[in-house]
């Protein structure tokens, strides 16, 4: 099975949060089998299911344990929407 999930990262009080919230994306970018996707308002992850899941939540409790505070906004979606539908 296939999941999409959509992440935006909020490090609070700290001085080089763009830092962090790169760091986060390259050690997603760095997973084998996943695509990982980055606009200016947040980060897309999509492939299988359980490996997808199983890295975003570790990065997830890397940052909560290597930072003082971070915020996270999630959304999770099975199926792959990586490609957007054309307009009908």
């Amino acid at each position: 099975m296939k999941i999409s999930i959509e992440l935006s990262l909020y490090p609070l009080a700290e001085e080089q949060y763009k830092t962090e919230i790169w760091a986060f994306i390259k050690r997603l970018r760095g997973v084998e089998g996943l695509q990982v996707i980055t606009n200016g308002m947040s980060t897309q992850v999509f492939g299988d299911y359980d490996l997808a899941v199983n890295h975003v939540m570790a990065e997830i409790k890397h940052v909560h344990t290597t930072t003082g505070a971070a915020v996270f906004v999630c959304k999770f979606i099975n199926g792959d929407r990586s490609q957007v539908e054309a307009e009908s």
